[in-house]
């Protein structure tokens, strides 16, 4: 029979304020991007920190169900994220705050710390924003072999592009819906460039129209297809699997969006011819190509300069690897493979000398890889009924991202035993 001091003893309230603080961590890091195995990891070290026995955390894309226990009770909350994006500044101040608790620290505080994180502004202006998407897009523009014309008007959609973008999720418009509209205006923005320059230059820009492909790359969602990918290697394949299809989704809506364009306009989505250059120089411009897009791309995902930078210099080298080793004749997933595995080893190395989340170096650093124009140009063909472009294309898109997952979860079971052992 239990006394009325052991019902006190079991009195749940400090519980409710212990949970409610490990799912609010929970909510803030899936909010920021990261994967479920981070979210998981998070809520573990504030669930010790604040004093609980036990805690068990199941992790989708949108949703956690977390149960705590203390002693002979347990609580079981379900939260709901419904805005999906990237903040890596978020992030860090995130895992900063994970990794600085100590057991004993009050709740309070904790809350305290969440409050001012939740309230940080974004580093960058959309200004800025555009035009970080607008130099990584360029740079995807060269490596694509684009020259001069087409890399500035790819600059120029993509920049306009991201605006379209970022100024409707601000206001919460659907994601796929804005995804469609950033995708439409970034290509109709090509098209009256690429009109503009056969207007004034004596049909300057009739051989380029196929740039409209890297002016839509902004849209790629490289960090939900990196996070789905390592996920499934995990085993967690609930999450994996809803961040995998979330992915696939937003490219179909902007992989749409971009058909219906060139259906109208008559664009051709087939790659130029590159340009022949001397080795070295054409070395030097992947560098210079290659650093920019990470850059590009890290700073758009709210990165702050140091972060970014990193992750530059890494996706630089593994980039440029990639690249050459593939014109040696090694099949494209094969060379991705070993460039993602290189980019893992550096960032495994890099990320703790500058303070900074793994996640927040590596993925910017591999998202220059993923196949974005590949699977574009998958679903052009499909629709347009050519199913030589569409099943070449897209088997592409999907053996690169695939290597990408296996070069990353390798370096990842090379550097971190929780990774190389199922415990």
């Amino acid at each position: 029979m239990v006394s009325a001091r052991d019902e006190d003893a079991l009195e749940p309230v400090s519980l409710i304020r212990q949970s409610g603080t490990v799912l609010r961590m929970g909510r803030a890091m899936l909010s920021s991007g990261t994967g479920s195995y981070r979210v998981k990891t998070a809520m573990q070290q504030v669930a010790r920190a604040v004093g609980l026995d036990r805690h068990q955390a199941h992790v989708t894309l949108t949703e956690i169900t977390a149960t705590s226990h203390r002693g002979p009770i347990f609580r079981t909350e379900v939260a709901e994220v419904r805005q999906i994006g990237v903040n890596s500044h978020r992030l860090q101040e995130l895992t900063d705050l994970c990794n600085g608790l100590r057991p004993g620290v009050a709740v309070e505080h904790i809350n305290s710390e969440l409050d001012r994180i939740e309230s940080l502004p974004p580093l960058y202006p959309a200004v800025a924003n555009a035009l970080f998407a607008a130099m990584a897009c360029g740079a995807f523009a060269y490596l694509n072999d684009g020259g001069v014309i087409e890399v500035t008007g790819v600059f120029l959609a993509a920049g306009l592009g991201q605006f379209v973008r970022r100024f409707f999720l601000h206001r919460r418009v659907n994601q796929f819906g804005v995804t469609m509209i950033a995708a439409a205006v970034a290509c109709l923005v090509y098209l009256g460039y690429v009109l503009t320059l056969d207007a004034v230059a004596g049909g300057a820009g009739s051989s380029h129209e196929a740039g409209y492909i890297s002016a839509v790359l902004f849209l790629v969602p490289g960090f939900p297809l990196v996070t789905g990918a390592l996920d499934l290697a995990k085993l967690d394949f609930s999450a994996g699997v809803a961040r995998t299809v979330y992915a696939l989704m937003i490219l179909t809506s902007a992989a749409l969006a971009v058909w219906g364009v060139s259906w109208v306009a008559g664009l051709d989505p087939s790659p130029a011819p590159a340009a022949e250059l001397p080795v070295l120089v054409g070395i030097a411009l992947r560098m210079l190509a290659s650093f920019l897009g990470v850059l590009g791309f890290a700073l758009m995902f709210n990165s702050p300069l140091r972060m970014a930078l990193a992750a530059a210099g890494i996706g630089m080298v593994a980039n440029v690897l990639r690249l050459e080793v593939a014109d040696l004749g090694v099949a494209i997933q094969a060379a991705t493979m070993m460039a993602t595995v290189v980019v893992g080893l550096l960032a495994a190395w890099v990320a703790p000398l500058i303070k900074v989340p793994r996640i927040t170096i590596s993925v910017p650093a591999v998202v220059i890889m993923v196949p974005g124009a590949a699977a574009y140009r998958a679903v052009v063909g499909l629709n347009n009924g050519d199913a030589e472009v569409a099943v070449t294309s897209g088997v592409q898109a999907i053996f690169v991202v695939i290597s990408i997952a296996v070069g990353l979860a390798a370096a990842r079971m090379l550097t971190d035993r929780a990774w190389a052992y199922d415990r």
